[in-house]
């Protein structure tokens, strides 16, 4: 079987350091879904803004090649090692991956033709997309399932600080993104020096920062 993109998404995070470990954990980030010329019509979206949510079948990039059995989840420290079909790593066999996102709206644009606008998306900028399915509450959500090592894994969020002379040169309508997604701890789990600086690329920033004590503080963001 082959299979090719049917759309490419669009979002401020540049890279996979950064990205959200998990789809709907940062509301606030917004990206949208472009189709290819092929798929640009209506009529292919037609009864999807009655769906509040959205199910993303695309593809992982950077991220190996998925060619071990086992991984490190980081949610377990990053020093567990646990069966790959047990986990949402990144490193898989077919790199596809799976995302169930909020729908926000459907815009028709000029050149590009519908485009789907989400909410809390795990995607980096310019993930190919496969299928767009709707999310359907009867058959995809079962609260009362089990959730493996995340049900006895406790995690809180950062703190994030973003002093003021940082903040103003980050536009407006995404600095309670940035905040939420910084929040999640960009970091490889095992890291935890307190002096050291990380770069995240964000929108066409180099977000610098540090963190210490459960508190990311924000030091520079620069211009790439």
């Amino acid at each position: 079987m082959e299979i090719h993109p049917i759309a490419y998404f669009e979002s401020p995070l540049k890279s996979k350091f950064g990205i959200p470990r998990q789809s709907g954990l940062v509301n606030e980030l917004t990206g949208r879904v472009v189709f290819v010329p092929a798929y640009r019509k209506l009529e292919a979206l037609r009864g999807l803004v009655d769906f509040d949510y959205l199910w993303l079948i695309w593809e992982f990039k950077d991220s190996g090649n998925g060619e071990s059995l086992t991984v490190r989840p980081p949610r377990l420290g990053g020093n567990t090692r646990l069966g790959v079909f047990a986990t949402r790593s990144p490193f898989r066999p077919n790199h596809l991956g799976l995302s169930c996102v909020r729908l926000d709206r459907v815009e028709e644009d000029p050149s590009l033709g519908p485009v789907i606008y989400v909410r809390g998306a795990d995607l980096m900028d310019g993930t190919a997309i496969y299928d767009v399915k709707p999310y359907v509450a009867y058959a995809d959500a079962h609260p009362d399932a089990r959730s493996g090592f995340v049900d006895t894994t406790a995690w809180e969020p950062l703190k994030v600080v973003i002093p003021d002379e940082q903040a103003v040169k980050i536009p407006s309508s995404h600095l309670e993104a940035l905040k939420a997604t910084l929040a999640q701890d960009p970091r490889p789990r095992y890291h935890n020096d307190p002096q050291r600086v990380y770069g995240m690329p964000y929108l066409d920033m180099d977000i610098r920062f540090r963190v210490d004590d459960g508190v990311l503080m924000v030091v520079d963001c620069i211009k790439i």
